[in-house]
């Protein structure tokens, strides 16, 4: 059993640090090949080298621009919008991602003691510091104040973009108990509960303390279900994983689904391609992946179709350029460009040759809105993306300039903010009195 451990981060330290460019792989480049792709007027000194697919159109699907729209590239993390298409197909967008609470042992009221370990369940892709601290605060209210058993977590348990679920259960133990718990803890949950106004629970030291160990395990036959705990709804967590491109979240999502070959069968289904028009080896898109221009509109039309179905604008999971933190923060931040382009990056700095993507709409003057997916690869990944800010700029100015999409943004570490709990039915472990509290 591991007693303790120290974690390194709070939750807006991770997504900053962790996530912010979690598509990219900091590894050097090859050298690139040439290609005839365009190149920005400013720069015509600066050749374009490597390979391209370029697809636009209209919203009702009349022809913009085309280049080798039907060759195959790695589309790198722009794949996680297949992936939050089957999520919001599969779940739906107010799924919310459970964690449940469980002891085999019984409730001393008087001393707030349970003789007995404590079990963890749950796959909740989102679970970070605050969240542990939000159990704490439900086991208080429960009136459990210390076990003095072990803490088990479930295999699929994680914390903190941990895929280790021993570690995750080690984070889990520290932060429970507020004598072990990391300053970055603290810092976060005073940070959203204060985003949250919520004064309450700043007024208190949310606490409990196991006497046992901590170790990796399934729930135990025969123990009670204390309370389940529910992450923000699934169009939230989408909202900061496509922002950030977290490929944690994006891989957990889809071990959900059924991983990456039942994602890619639910595609070629729903969308009526052939097989060989999909390969998928990751659900975070690292690795080889392979599609086309052509099929990649297919899926982020469905997308859009799916978000409208439920009511939901693209910027309701997807990062809005020049405005929402995350891989397309420094990306179209002239005045007039700023949130007039909503789309998902993709970046791998080594695998094939380097490959780079941007897959989403843009709008112009005319009020009009128009559908790309460009990719690119065998090349530098910097100029690429220069490249692709200068067509998509070169499209808009050819139609009056660039327009805002209507947008109201909103702090993202405040969507995994809104979880709820839920107690379980029976009078064992009751909410205790207040001279108990």
């Amino acid at each position: 059993m591991t007693t303790r451990l120290r974690p390194l981060f709070g939750t807006l330290t991770l997504l900053l640090s962790v996530c912010l460019y979690a598509d990219a792989q900091q590894l050097p480049q090859p050298s690139p090949e040439p290609s005839a792709s365009p190149t920005p007027a400013t720069e015509t000194t600066r050749p374009l080298y490597g390979v391209q697919g370029v697809l636009i159109e209209t919203l009702d699907g009349k022809l913009i621009s085309s280049q080798a729209e039907n060759d195959q590239f790695n589309p790198a993390s722009t794949l996680k919008l297949a992936t939050a298409l089957v999520a919001l197909k599969t779940l739906g967008p107010d799924h919310r991602f459970a964690t449940a609470v469980w002891t085999d042992g019984q409730l001393d009221k008087a001393t707030g003691v349970v003789n007995g370990n404590l079990y963890l369940s749950g796959r909740d892709p989102s679970f970070h510091y605050e969240h542990a601290i939000l159990l704490a605060r439900q086991l208080n209210t429960l009136g459990i104040k210390q076990i003095t058993g072990d803490l088990f977590v479930a295999p699929g348990f994680t914390m903190n973009f941990s895929a280790s679920a021993k570690r995750s259960g080690e984070q889990l133990y520290d932060t429970l108990d507020s004598t072990l718990r990391r300053p970055a803890a603290v810092m976060a949950w005073n940070y959203e509960r204060a985003m949250l106004n919520d004064r309450a629970s700043l007024e208190k030291v949310h606490s409990v303390a196991v006497l046992g160990g901590v170790d990796v395990a399934p729930v135990a036959a025969g123990a009670k279900l204390l309370f389940t705990q529910k992450s923000s709804r699934l169009v939230d967590i989408l909202k900061v994983l496509l922002c950030y491109s977290n490929n944690f979240m994006a891989d957990r999502i889809g071990e959900t689904l059924g991983g990456p070959e039942s994602v890619r069968q639910q595609l070629i289904a729903s969308l009526q391609l052939m097989p060989e028009d999909l390969k998928i080896a990751t659900l975070s898109g690292l690795g080889v992946n392979r599609i086309s221009p052509r099929v990649m509109m297919k899926v982020y039309r469905a997308l859009l179709a799916e978000l409208k179905k439920n009511k939901l604008t693209p910027s309701a999971i997807m990062p809005v350029a020049g405005i929402d933190p995350g891989t397309l923060e420094d990306r179209f931040t002239g005045m007039a460009w700023r949130g007039s382009v909503i789309a998902k990056t993709g970046t791998l700095l080594r695998t094939d040759g380097g490959a780079s993507s941007l897959v989403g709409q843009m709008r112009a003057a005319t009020g009009e809105t128009l559908l790309f997916v460009i990719m690119n690869q065998r090349g530098s990944v910097s100029r690429f993306r220069e490249n692709q800010d200068y067509l998509v700029m070169l499209v808009q100015n050819s139609r009056g300039g660039p327009k805002a999409f209507d947008y109201k943004p909103s702090l993202l570490t405040m969507r995994l903010a809104q979880t709820e709990s839920v107690v379980a039915d029976g009078e064992e472990f009751e909410p205790p009195s207040k001279s108990q509290q």
